[in-house]
């Protein structure tokens, strides 16, 4: 049996893919110690999941390596649908909402980049046999953490006590399992399968395509190095093979297409579910663990990604003292409503490519047409696919301004930024709370003045009493051009950039209510502090 000699962490992972490195990554860039195992004994080598949309393309901004990621890409700048082989619309994306096209192994050498610089290594070939200790009342304050039992490559058991546990260890999750929740779905009838391969022939080297029939839906995307992927749904017992593809591309999708070195092929079923609960006291899940849906729109690494960067950060500030171990309970109702989105969103999509009746096909290509003579897709879709739609629920009333403030009504328009929604980018980038430079622990107080300068002084003073709150003043033009509101006053941004609270000028009541919710009384948060502080000092000398 080993020990855990020498090894102080606050956090297991369980899991190294793209969830469980991102979460690595902003737990260590924010001070946070972590231990990542997981079974495998080397990284994947497929390239599996492919689109990165542009809000997870923030999270590589701020780990500083969103040009390399960039290298070992390329964009996708439209997406087009046929019936029929009969061209029904391109719905082009405009350039700040293009996604990248990367190869799962290259999006996964690009975060273990990062892992490396900030000090984080994976344990190759370790495997998660068993939490003792969980304490099902889901209470944080019930225990000091879980005892996990790993099985090494040499078949010696470990047990290590874990402060927390993130599972980020893909569809089959045995967190998930052991944390006795639900994984609630469906599985789709028709199994899919995938050619990755160099061709002969004409292809856009910048788009995805997607051809409908009833026969059955066959998608073409574009990979980096003149590979192009091939996706198409197989009826029931139908295997998949380079010469299998080819004949469906040649009966359902574009003509003169020769398929010349095959790189990868895959046959898998797709699934439509979200476990129960996302998290049990001191144990939580992210990405497939948590949720797995249909592959159309290309959404199920980003939203896993999504939810490492939301946990990241409410359990750092926790283990620092800066924030009530609260603050955690909401990593679970604001992370499964966006799950939820997702998985009805994409059930959509995927129900779409596979109509078969003549009444669906007529309807379907109707309304495609009707999107593309319009302009709806990219100006109402587009913003959704790339994650610049994304808000967290409102839970309290003085998480907006007091009483029949107009931007309460224009916070529901599409377009407009939003209570629960990212503050808009462009402008914390400007000021300097986004980015790989920002402060990654810290809240900012956002001053939106005028000519005021007693309301600016009136709200850093606010701002100081919280040491890790940190103060901008932007000016009121600058923030209506996004948000649509014109009015003096502040919006308090998360450390991942969502905006917490909204108020105007007369809010102060409000501002300091939300700064108490989520980071508790000043005094509170020195006393927590230094409970950290004692805790990680304890824990070194021992």
């Amino acid at each position: 049996m080993r020990t855990e000699a020498d090894r102080t962490y606050d956090v297991l992972i369980v899991g190294a893919g793209p969830v469980g490195m991102m979460a690595g990554c902003e737990l260590l860039r924010r001070g946070v110690n972590v231990r990542i195992i997981d079974r495998a004994p080397e990284p994947s080598p497929f390239p599996k999941a492919l689109l990165v949309w542009p809000r997870s393309l923030d999270l590589f901004e701020d780990l500083g390596v969103l040009d390399e990621l960039r290298a070992a890409s390329l964009g996708i700048n439209a997406f087009s649908y046929f019936s029929d082989r009969e061209h029904l619309a391109t719905f082009p994306f405009p350039r700040p909402l293009v996604p990248l096209c990367a190869p799962q192994c290259e999006t996964e050498r690009v975060l273990r980049g990062a892992l490396d610089k900030l000090g984080g290594t994976v344990e190759r070939g370790v495997r998660l046999l068993t939490l003792d200790d969980l304490d099902f009342s889901g209470r944080i304050d019930a225990t000091d953490g879980v005892t996990a039992v790993l099985e090494h490559p040499d078949g010696s058991i470990e047990r290590t006590r874990a402060p927390f546990v993130i599972g980020a260890d893909g569809a089959g999750s045995t967190v998930r399992r052991l944390m006795g929740t639900g994984f609630s779905g469906l599985t789709y009838e028709s199994a899919f399968a995938l050619v990755d391969t160099r061709i002969e022939g004409d292809l856009p080297p910048d788009q995805a395509l997607y051809y409908q029939s009833p026969a059955g839906a066959l998608v073409i995307v574009a990979l980096p190095d003149g590979v192009y992927r091939f996706f198409c749904s197989l009826a029931p017992g139908e295997e998949v093979s380079a010469e299998r593809m080819q004949r469906i591309v040649e009966q359902r999708g574009p003509k003169g297409i020769r398929f010349t070195e095959t790189v990868w092929e895959s046959v898998f079923r797709v699934h439509a579910r979200h476990a129960q609960d996302f998290q049990l006291g001191r144990v939580f899940l992210a990405g497939d663990a948590a949720h797995v849906h249909s592959p159309a729109g290309g959404q199920g690494l980003n939203t896993g990604m999504q939810d490492a960067h939301n946990l990241a950060w409410k359990l750092a500030a926790v283990i620092h003292g800066d924030a009530p171990a609260e603050l955690l309970a909401s990593y679970g109702p604001e992370r499964k409503a966006v799950a939820e989105r997702v998985v009805r969103d994409t059930d959509i999509q995927t129900r779409a490519w596979m109509v078969k009746s003549r009444k669906g096909v007529l309807v379907r290509n109707a309304a495609f047409r009707a999107a593309a003579r319009t302009g709806v897709a990219s100006r109402f879709y587009a913003p959704v696919m790339a994650g610049r739609r994304i808000a967290y629920p409102v839970r309290r009333d003085t998480q907006r301004p007091g009483g029949r403030a107009a931007c309460r009504v224009l916070g529901r328009l599409p377009g407009r930024a939003r209570t629960g929604a990212v503050f808009p980018r462009e402008i914390a980038l400007r000021h300097g709370f986004a980015g790989p430079d920002a402060d990654p622990r810290a809240w900012t107080l956002v001053a939106v003045t005028g000519a005021s300068a007693r309301l600016r002084e009136d709200l850093r003073e606010v701002a100081a009493a919280w040491p890790q709150v940190s103060f901008a003043a932007v000016s009121a033009a600058e923030v209506r051009r996004a948000t649509g509101c014109a009015e003096q006053g502040y919006y308090l941004v998360r450390p991942d950039g969502h905006t917490a609270a909204h108020g105007h000028a007369g809010d102060g009541g409000r501002l300091r209510a939300e700064l108490v919710a989520a980071l508790g009384e000043p005094a509170q948060r020195q006393r927590r502090a230094a409970r950290a502080a004692g805790e990680a000092s304890e824990a070194v000398a021992a």
